[in-house]
């Protein structure tokens, strides 16, 4: 594969062949891919903290409900 550096920005490499423009900048490619990383593993922390919350509030309705019974 054959490639020409990009006049506006030197990270980046035209294929001849294919005329793709590629990142040749590798230390950028794996900042971003742990950007990407951490964003997924911060959503995943989310998601397992409202999972938390609704069995809370599951298990707080169900004790809700037992103490109506004893009283009544």
């Amino acid at each position: 594969m054959s490639r020409r550096t990009v006049d506006q920005n030197r990270s980046f490499a035209r294929d001849t062949r294919t005329h793709a423009i590629v990142n040749s900048d590798g230390n950028a490619y794996r900042v971003y891919m742990q950007r990407i990383k951490e964003a997924q593993q911060s959503n995943d922390d989310l998601k397992y903290a409202v999972r938390e919350v609704n069995n809370i509030k599951a298990e707080l309705k169900e004790i809700k409900e037992l103490i109506l019974k004893v009283i009544k």
